[in-house]
């Protein structure tokens, strides 16, 4: 976790946090002289700033650091992963809604590949998912024209050499075989320079459809094509609060209850009366009730039944009457 807001840290570094570019990026941007510190203009990143110095980029303030932000977005084939393209080709941040502040990319992918491309504000939280020490895997599902066997897509757990450097272990699992094509699930957990071609192409296999399906606990789903989303700031803390200091997600829309004895709280009950605690339907019951005339006095108190209750009497009306007597 990184240390508090107001300790020392590298000027890239706090430039990469405010979401302004990478680290590498800011470095080249202050060896432009682009950013200043306190009035005076940088020339090497080799600068410690903290919270009370007053840092400008391209003459204008740097704003506020806001806290870091993830977004899942399903890259379609054909975007330069790039904010800029020397050959004008379209870029993935040429296409993102307008409403989305600005971002940068962990990690890259090809022009041609696809699948999950993930997003941040934040510089140093990038910086952190693509170093090798996180241990974060990406996982891959590659279409590549040739034939192998599980035997020999093995040989990769020992690694390839690329540029001089030796890749960490590469899992490669054989899922179907169509026509001249074979379906291969890769996981790599470095990321280097197009690791999963040239690891195929050393077994004959020619990738022509690459697939980002993971990247480390966030995965494509049913995300479609050109869709991005953001993930929810208790997922970060989750997931990623070990890397980075992440402050709490407050609730803005959920309305706290006013204060007792404040004039909110006495508004909010200058309609409720004591004991009034009854629905509707009580207060018809009542008034119906109180409606009603009383019981005659005795006939409850002597427990005589009511001769609407007697039934025998009801249906014989005469049966107690006495016989007149003839004369």
């Amino acid at each position: 976790m990184v240390k508090p807001e107001d300790s020392s840290e590298r000027i890239a570094k706090r430039l990469a946090r405010a979401g302004v570019a990478s680290r590498r990026e800011a470095e080249r941007m202050i060896e432009a002289g682009r950013v200043s510190v306190n009035g005076k203009r940088l020339t090497t990143p080799a600068f410690t700033v903290t919270a009370k110095d007053r840092i400008e980029v391209d003459d204008q303030p740097l704003a506020p650091k806001e806290p870091a932000r993830l977004w899942r977005y399903h890259k379609p084939p054909g975007l330069v992963t790039s904010h800029k393209d020397e050959r004008g080709r379209k870029t993935v941040f040429d296409v993102l809604p307008e409403e989305m502040p600005r971002v940068i990319s962990v990690g890259r992918l090809d022009l041609t590949s696809e699948g999950l491309l993930l997003l941040t504000n934040d510089g140093e939280l990038a910086r952190q998912l693509e170093l090798p020490s996180t241990g974060f895997s990406r996982r891959y599902r590659a279409r590549a024209y040739g034939k192998t066997t599980q035997e020999k897509l093995d040989t990769l757990m020992a690694g390839i050499e690329i540029d001089g450097h030796k890749t960490g272990p590469i899992e490669a699992t054989l899922e179907s075989e169509r026509g001249d094509n074979v379906w291969v699930q890769v996981v790599i957990r470095e990321g280097k320079n197009r690791e999963v071609r040239r690891a195929l192409e050393t077994l004959d296999l020619r990738v022509n459809r690459l697939i980002r399906t993971s990247y480390g606990p966030f995965q494509l789903l049913t995300l479609q094509r050109g869709a991005v989303e953001e993930v929810k700031r208790k997922t970060i803390r989750d997931q990623l609060g070990h890397l980075i200091e992440i402050p709490l997600e407050q609730d803005r829309h959920k309305r706290r209850p006013p204060k007792r004895g404040t004039h909110a709280s006495a508004k909010a009950r200058k309609d409720v009366k004591p004991g009034d605690n009854k629905g509707p339907k009580a207060k018809d019951a009542a008034a119906q009730n109180a409606k009603r005339p009383p019981p005659k006095k005795g006939a409850a108190r002597q427990g005589k039944p009511h001769p609407s209750s007697n039934r025998s009497s009801s249906k014989r009306p005469n049966a107690n009457r006495p016989k007149p007597t003839r004369r």
